[in-house]
């Protein structure tokens, strides 16, 4: 080594050691002594996997940090085994914390995550670099950072042209456009500046092999469907660099479905980032520790500060207050399409959900916190007021639109064009030829129709006439080739008792969520 790196290093543990050694001590403390020795034993491993065995300060590890009860521990946990190598070593690896933000993450979730920071000493520490992520723009974490435009505008179209292919069914509707920007995030985190190592996983190597298969097939099942645009880059000779392009060809295939494929600048700002650095590896935490929030809740709401937000906590989600619209989508579904009440679609999700919190093994004092969040006629009106006031100023989408959108009545051809005119827009309802003919592109300028069509959908009539010419997913999950196969095996989904009409008779219908 030479000197000026000795000097650099003993500079920089003097000025580091005793914030650490405060920072050690603190997370001892809160943490249940079988998850500390966890983290020791870990901590061995982690170290035999970093390409700088020798030099630990060069290594560079990254937690991606949702902010959730689960991504909260597991950034804890990770603390832990880098404070615990300083302890040992008197160096240790430097750490990369990205939180990928989306709009449907509420103020409540990014104030958690500072909160977290501070208890971890990480915002003190030279060696911690705490990232946002928005889209493919990377700044340093602040908590009063605004949403950015750009993210927003693109969340709620991906939102609306879903929704209108899918009766508004929750976990297309918001969840496929959002898992890809996850993964996105990824490759945008772990190529930031000089680029990750290690990236820490929770998933076991079983469960990344099966998740690297699943998602090499779908990409297989899904190549004729992509535009002849390339695939990203990827680096040849790492794993994760594959699966991401793997990944960005599945999402350049549903994207050319979801907003057809001329639609050249929203499928390349869609693209997912896969030139990830040659040396990046995953690193599990599987076999070391335990994720249940039951197990380590104390630490979590004691230590860590969380705090399970009325509307960032939602159903399986302590992130995200997505889920709390689904079931919105879901009452206005049964109360407009269905001609039901409200209450009973919130009570059809609710179970639901609530169904999937017992699947993921969410700790009961949550599942009961849940259920009597919506519990009661009063409780049933205020979650709507809520959850109508989140849709405006989360998406800028009114109800309007949103009860469109539970309709869908211009895919397929305006196959349910005719019913919604005449049940929620009567006075356009003289007017559908004109409105199929705007649609099919067939007619000229009629701008007082098409801003009314604005209006009530949320969509230009260019995006309109894609829906158009696009098929729908039907109750029974069949109709559109690619939605259907990209929720082919996704467990968030249920089959459901229901009636399509007040006195109609019972019948099964698949709903999902989270």
């Amino acid at each position: 080594m030479r000197n000026a790196e000795i000097q650099k290093e003993i500079h920089n543990n003097f000025r580091t050691g005793p914030l650490r050694d405060q920072a050690f001590r603190a997370l001892r403390a809160a943490m249940p002594p079988a998850n500390m020795e966890a983290a020791l034993r870990c901590s061995a491993r982690l170290k035999a996997a970093l390409p700088h065995t020798e030099r630990l300060d060069r290594n560079l590890v990254l937690v991606a940090y949702g902010g959730g009860k689960d991504s909260s521990y597991t950034l804890a946990f990770v603390r832990a085994m880098q404070l615990i190598l300083f302890r040992v070593y008197g160096t240790t690896f430097r750490l990369r914390v990205a939180t990928n933000r989306h709009a449907g993450m509420p103020r409540a979730v990014l104030e958690n995550i500072e909160r977290a920071y501070q208890a971890l000493w990480l915002t003190a520490d030279p060696d911690c670099e705490l990232l946002l992520i928005d889209g493919n723009q990377v700044t340093t974490f602040d908590v009063d950072a605004p949403q950015r435009a750009d993210v927003i505008r693109r969340n709620r179209l991906d939102i609306l042209m879903t929704g209108h292919r899918t009766f508004a069914d929750g976990r297309p509707t918001f969840c496929n456009a959002c898992n890809l920007s996850v993964l996105n995030s990824f490759g945008v985190a772990a190529s930031h500046g000089d680029g990750a190592d290690i990236i820490i996983t929770g998933d076991s190597q079983e469960e990344q092999r099966q998740y690297t298969a699943w998602v090499s097939r779908l990409a297989r099942r899904l190549a004729p469907a992509v535009p002849a645009s390339p695939a990203a880059p990827a680096t040849r000779e790492n794993g994760l660099g594959r699966l991401l392009s793997h990944v960005d060809r599945i999402g350049q295939s549903y994207f050319a479905d979801i907003h057809g494929p001329d639609a050249a600048d929203a499928l390349a700002e869609r693209r997912v980032t896969a030139a990830v650095p040659p040396q990046l590896r995953f690193f599990s935490i599987y076999s070391d520790t335990a994720y249940r929030a039951g197990d380590h809740m104390e630490m979590l709401t004691g230590f860590l500060s969380f705090e399970f937000d009325d509307f960032a906590f939602s159903f399986t989600e302590s992130d995200c207050g997505n889920p709390a619209l689904m079931a919105h989508l879901r009452g206005l579904k049964c109360e407009r399409v269905y001609q039901r009440s409200y209450a009973d679609g919130m009570a059809e999700y609710v179970e639901f959900a609530l169904g999937l919190m017992r699947t993921k093994d969410f700790p009961p004092e949550l599942i009961k916190q849940m259920r009597e969040r919506y519990e009661g006629p009063d409780a049933i009106v205020r979650m709507r007021r809520a959850a109508s006031d989140y849709a405006t100023a989360t998406f800028g989408l009114a109800e309007t639109q949103l009860v469109c959108m539970v309709y869908s009545p211009f895919a397929e051809k305006g196959a349910g064009l005719e019913e919604f005119l005449r049940r929620e827009h009567p006075a356009l309802a003289s007017r559908t030829g004109h409105i199929r003919a705007l649609l099919a592109g067939e007619a000229g300028d009629h701008p007082g129709l098409a801003g009314e069509l604005e209006r009530i959908s949320g969509l230009e009539p260019s995006q309109l006439r894609v829906l158009y010419r696009s098929p729908l997913r039907r109750a029974g999950g069949q109709g559109t080739d690619v939605i259907d196969t990209v929720l082919a095996d996704d467990p968030h989904k249920a089959i459901i008792r229901t009636r399509h009409a007040p006195n109609g008779p019972t019948i099964l219908e698949q709903i999902s969520g989270r």
